[in-house]
Formats: structure tokens, sequence, C-alpha cells
């Protein structure tokens, strides 16, 4: 597997199923990102699954309220319908943990939809159908696989076609959607552990050196981002200090102006 593909299945929007703390060990002391995490090209890159099992630990989190209904209109530019699939798989994700069984099938749907836009489709056709199939029959954990393999589908057929810088404004799109939901469930059962899920600076600087190398994608879209990211940056590379309240609202605040840029139309 090629190193950047770890990367878009470890990173996709920091979501995954019920991680190895919601299935019955010890609740961390303290939460330390690094011990939550992989490394992959020197980048730290937090695992989904154990951060949203670290999140049900620190307070009951009502997942339904951040399942999304609108997944978006059908943009004709590859760059917009990357950084739209990466946001709609990261929804799946939410809605397992909701356990939304109608919400998942609709994203299986969508994630197909917008897959051939980019012409990846065939390459995932049985993976969106095994997701729907195993959301009838509520098999949470046949979806997560699933959607672990969605991803990895989408990602080899991409970099078959040389299509790399596609692959990374997926898992951007993820990452966005991820943290804009981290950070609301961060904001309604503050702590200082919860906090410290967003201390990511590597994974920032990571995006930002790749979108440098995107400026045929000139688009209002990824000039929002690249700003953003600047902004994001200082906030959460705080060092040994801990991550306030008020920088948790901000990053909030800036996470989900993108996502909704990301999901409508200019």
């Amino acid at each position: 597997m090629m190193p950047f593909m770890r990367h878009l299945k470890l990173s996709i929007g920091v979501l995954c199923g019920l991680a190895v703390y919601a299935h019955g060990t010890q609740v961390p002391q303290h939460i330390n990102i690094k011990q939550l995490s992989t490394t992959v090209e020197d980048v730290v890159v937090p695992l989904p699954n154990e951060i949203f099992g670290a999140l049900n630990k620190l307070g009951t989190v009502n997942w339904r309220a951040h399942v999304r209904s609108d997944k978006g209109p059908n943009f004709t530019e590859r760059p917009r319908i990357a950084l739209l699939l990466g946001a709609v798989i990261a929804d799946g994700f939410i809605a397992v943990q909701a356990e939304d069984a109608e919400s998942v099938k609709d994203i299986g749907q969508r994630v197909l939809t917008l897959a051939k836009g980019i012409g990846v489709g065939n390459s995932i056709t049985p993976d969106a159908k095994a997701i729907i199939e195993a959301a009838d029959k509520r098999n949470w954990n046949n979806v997560r696989r699933e959607l672990d393999r969605t991803q990895n589908s989408v990602q080899q057929a991409m970099n078959e076609v040389h299509d790399e810088k596609l692959s990374q404004l997926v898992s951007l799109g993820g990452w966005l959607r991820g943290t804009e939901v981290l950070t609301s469930v961060v904001s309604d059962h503050f702590s200082t552990d919860g906090a410290e899920l967003l201390h990511q600076p590597d994974l920032l600087s990571y995006f930002q050196k790749r979108l440098q190398a995107m400026p045929e994608f000139d688009l209002p879209i990824i000039r929002q981002i690249q700003d953003a990211l600047v902004e994001v940056k200082p906030l959460i590379d705080v060092g040994d200090r801990g991550i306030p309240p008020e920088t948790v609202k901000k990053v909030k605040e800036i996470t989900t102006r993108l996502d909704q840029g990301i999901v409508t139309r200019d």
C-alpha cells in the first residue's frame, strides 16, 4: 500500500466506527494524541476509531444530532467532487456512530455517485452495495469494514490513473468534516483531554504543503481552505500547553464554514 493510501485510510476526517475503548477497555486517565495515532511520512496521523471511542468515554454523545441529511449538489469540477466525496464518507462514519440505517444507505448511494463523477465508480460499486446491504441488516461492524474498503478502493483507483492530488483532496474533505464534528462534540462536553485531540499541527502542515502543490486547482473553496489552515495552525500548535475552550470554538467556526463551502454551490 502506498504511503498516502495509508494516510487516507487513517485520517479521513478523524472518523471511523467505534473504538477499542468503546468495547470495554480501561478509560484513559489522560488522552495522549500520540497514543491514538500512527506515523506516516513523519506525520502523526490520528486513528479515527480510537479518537471516537475516547470521545464516547468523555461523555455521552448524541451522534444523531451530527448526522447530515443534505449531502450537497452535483458538481462538475473534479476537485470539488473529491472534497465532497471525502466529506460524505466522513458522514458515513457519523451515521454509523448514530446507528442510522437509512442515512447510511443514502450515503452509500451518494458515495457511488460522487465516485463516478471522478471516474472511479466502477471500482467501488461492490463496496457501495455492501454498505447498503449491511446497513439494511443493522450490521454496524460490517458497515464500518465496508466504509474502510470503500476508502481503499477509491484511493487505489485514483492512484492507478495518477490522480494523487484528487486523492489528497478526498482526505482533506474528510478531515475538515471530521474536525467540525470533533470540535462540536468537545465544545458540548469540554475537557482538556477532548481538546487535546485537536493537537495535530503536523497534519495541518502536511495538508498545507499538498495544497501549495495544486496551483492548477484555482477554485474559491481551495483558496478558502488554504487561508483557513494558516489561521488554524497556530491555534492548535501549542506545544505542551492545553487547548482552551475558546480555541475549540474558534476551530469549530472555521471548519463549519469550510464544510458548508464544500457542500454548497458557489
